[in-house]
């Protein structure tokens, strides 16, 4: 009896995993069914002449091709006679009339003869290859008119499985029963606040007299709040059995959600300040609005998990191991070589939920001491969020006119290196031992090897995107990536899985090896960390409409000196990235303080680049640190306590915070001051 229980409370769990799983594919599809049913047109138009009038139903002219032109003409006769009676108009000029019939009939003639041409020409393979091309191009076209929906829809789904599994975003996990009393209690306040407002929401709406435009999304905000709510009181009664018992207050406030913190903070400005109930629902609906970047979020998220569920990670740092590296050496590595991962996958946070656990453990393996390997984990994206074709500097380039990609991702690569050359620079400060490493007569052939078994991974990439410039016209590059990328993982993992014979480097316990199992737990874990990190992000937007409005920088044009202005911003930046995350920050950043810093002269591509290196710096800022709490995330609880009990001084025993700090304030100063002493602006 147990173990049927069990077996269907594990069916009811992958339900909403399997529903995110179908938004996720079905968003795949449709995006590249616009690429298909272009390639698919051109290959009609090849098969069959004038495939794009084939492709098209013809309609049957509703014309006589064969009248009666003598009763015709009668009938003509007769309507002008009458006229003639009635108006004193001219005399019916019947031979006029019958070329003016014959020139119709002819007419009439020719489209029923074309029609009957194209029907005799639209086969069964016609009907069934158009069908199929419609197919695709109706796909596309309800992905792209429903996005909105579809976000709803996942928001709510991931954030069920997410409230489901207590692994919401926050400082510290929640361990002792106070954790989960306190952390559960106040997620019933928030979630229930926002049902509630939901509610009224729904009723100001439908109750008024103008025509709701999106009714499905406003019931489902009702719904999937609603349910969150319902989740957080069951299992306020309904503690974990590993609970620990106790616990102390202190420890069980750093286990609320960060959306729960954030949420609750708005609670109280708008139901008892702007003593507005529906408003909480209205600036939470926000988020909405830019639906096609939050789904490329959860698809990024998906390529995460994907990319986990590989030995990617691994082969890369067995190339670097033969040179047995010191420490320093290998964290500098390791950053520049998840820079590009972080690229694809669009931000730093996905990239340290999908390969921080692999950056951990191969510095660790090598002997790196806990708090730098924490802090090379925490910093391993923050270098790679200027590269080409990170989704951030999309999103810039979208809200802001004034600059592009090509010259935001050009710019970037110098700040890049400038990123590597500073932490290089610190590493050689900070070592513990001398730098060396082993002889090339020793390392070079075994490096070698383990660079050739790296390269059918290299080539499945490359055979993948090939073929999707080739067949499908499709380019990976800052637009497609999203869609493209998880079908080019998939493609690995299926030649890890069934063609390739290396030996596994390393067995993780998490990486399933079967195709079919690494897909399904893939999905499973980007189900929790899409509902946690989608629910965070959409809480937080709210400061972006809320406090957008309300922020005033004007106070920034009352500074001489371009100097100041800059020393202005960058604090500015620094400070919302301690507290927002990237893609609310970058709205914020557009809305308030981007067109004033234009005004003052500020290069656009300048400010950026300088925003864009602040946020990373205010993400490893405490008190809130996403990257940090990222990392501590995936190494573990037990890993970070270890670490803060190393070091024999100020600096070694907070190495994790320190060495980010210094490597990205200086960065930061040198990219936000350097520009303005070459005079460019």
């Amino acid at each position: 009896m147990t173990q049927t229980a069990n077996t269907q409370e594990h069916f009811f769990e992958r339900i909403p995993i399997l529903v995110i799983l179908g938004l996720l594919v079905f968003l795949i599809f449709a995006r590249t069914g616009e690429s298909v049913h272009g390639q698919m047109t051109k290959l009609g138009e090849f098969l069959w002449d004038d495939y794009f009038t084939l492709r098209a139903d013809t309609p049957t002219p509703t014309c006589n091709p064969n009248p009666d032109i003598e009763a015709r003409l009668d009938q003509l006769e007769q309507k002008a006679a009458s006229e003639m009676d009635d108006l004193m108009g001219d005399e019916f000029d019947r031979d006029a009339a019958r070329q003016s019939l014959q020139n119709q009939i002819r007419l009439c003639q020719q489209e029923h003869a074309l029609a009957e041409k194209y029907q005799s020409r639209i086969t069964p393979q016609v009907i069934l290859y158009r069908e199929i091309e419609h197919k695709f191009s109706q796909a596309s076209i309800f992905a792209t008119a429903q996005q909105q929906l579809f976000l709803v829809l996942l928001l709510f789904f991931a954030a069920g499985v997410a409230t489901w599994r207590r692994h919401h975003i926050a400082f510290r996990p929640m361990l002792s029963v106070l954790d989960h009393r306190l952390s559960t209690a106040l997620q019933l306040m928030a979630n229930g606040s926002l049902a509630l407002s939901a509610w009224v929401f729904r009723d100001t709406t439908f109750s008024s007299s103008i025509a709701v435009s999106n009714p499905m999304i406003i019931n489902t905000l009702v719904a999937g709040s609603t349910v969150l709510a319902v989740l957080s009181a069951w299992q306020l009664f309904s503690l974990p059995k590993d609970a620990t018992p106790g616990g102390n207050i202190g420890r069980a406030l750093l286990s609320v959600p960060l959306y729960t913190i954030v949420m609750l903070i708005f609670v109280a400005i708008v139901f008892f300040q702007q003593k507005h109930l529906a408003g909480l629902s209205i600036y939470f609906s926000a988020f909405f609005e830019n639906a096609g970047t939050y789904l490329d979020v959860a698809l990024y998220l998906w390529c995460g998990m994907l990319l986990k569920q590989t030995q990617i990670g691994e082969r890369v740092f067995s190339v670097f191991t033969p040179w047995k590296l010191p420490p320093e050496l290998l964290a500098f590595v390791a950053i520049a070589v998840i820079a590009l991962p972080t690229a694809y996958t669009g931000a730093s946070a996905i990239i340290i939920l999908a390969m921080g656990a692999v950056t951990y453990r191969e510095l660790r393996k090598v002997g790196t001491r806990r708090q730098l390997a924490l802090a090379a984990t925490a910093m391993s994206g923050s270098s790679g969020i200027v590269l080409k074709p990170c989704l951030i500097v999309v999103i810039i380039a979208i809200l802001n006119k004034e600059v592009t990609t090509d010259r935001l991702f050009s710019w970037g690569i110098w700040v890049f290196l400038l990123t590597l050359s500073v932490f290089f620079f610190y590493a050689l400060i900070t070592k513990q031992e001398k730098l060396k490493v082993a002889r090339v007569s020793e390392a070079l052939n075994p490096s070698l090897n383990n660079l050739r078994a790296l390269m059918p991974y290299v080539v499945t990439f490359a055979v993948m995107a090939v073929l999707y410039a080739t067949v499908l016209n499709a380019y990976l590059d800052q637009f497609s990536a999203p869609v493209i990328l998880p079908v080019i993982l998939f493609a690995i993992i299926f030649f890890e899985r069934k063609l390739s014979k290396a030996k596994e480097i390393y067995h993780d316990p998490e990486r399933h090896p079967g195709v079919a199992g690494a897909v399904t737990r893939s999905m499973t874990d980007a189900a929790t960390h899409v509902g946690g990190l989608l629910m965070m992000m959409a809480t937080f937007v709210i400061m972006t409409a809320l406090g957008g409005k309300a922020m005033s920088m004007t106070f920034i044009a009352n500074f001489d000196s371009i100097y100041a202005v800059m020393a202005v911003l960058m604090v500015i930046f620094v400070v919302i990235g301690m507290f927002m995350e990237s893609l609310a920050a970058i709205g914020l950043v557009s809305l308030a303080i981007a067109p004033i810093a234009y005004k003052l002269g500020i290069d656009p591509i300048h400010f950026w680049m300088t925003c864009l290196v602040a946020l990373e710096l205010g993400y490893l800022t405490p008190p809130v640190a996403l990257s940090h709490i990222f990392t501590r995330q995936v190494v573990g609880e037990e890993e970070a306590v270890l670490a803060a009990q190393e070091g024999h001084n100020f600096y070694y025993r907070h190495e994790r915070l320190l060495l980010p700090l210094l490597v990205m304030g200086t960065t930061l100063l040198i990219v936000g001051f350097g520009p303005l002493l070459y005079g460019y602006r």
